[in-house]
């Protein structure tokens, strides 16, 4: 499997997460795609990658958005 089937089966992949563990899991896994990615573009310049790195990039904020949950009200 390469790189790329790999970022885009994490990316069609349900989002459901019941445990703090694996959305830091999820988290991780996402920024080592985006990573590994980017290391491909830089070679290349394929729009395609760009674009599959910014979908990566919006799950990943999305995932430690939840992570970080709602601030307390004093």
């Amino acid at each position: 499997m390469t790189l790329v089937e790999k970022a885009i089966e994490f990316e069609t992949r349900k989002f459901k997460f019941p445990t703090t563990s694996d959305r830091i899991l999820a988290s991780r896994e996402a920024k080592n795609l985006i990573l590994s990615l980017n290391e491909i573009y830089k070679k290349n310049k394929d729009r395609e990658i760009m674009d599959l790195m910014k979908r990566l990039t919006a799950i990943k904020q999305r995932i430690e958005k939840r992570l970080k949950g709602k601030p307390l009200l004093d």
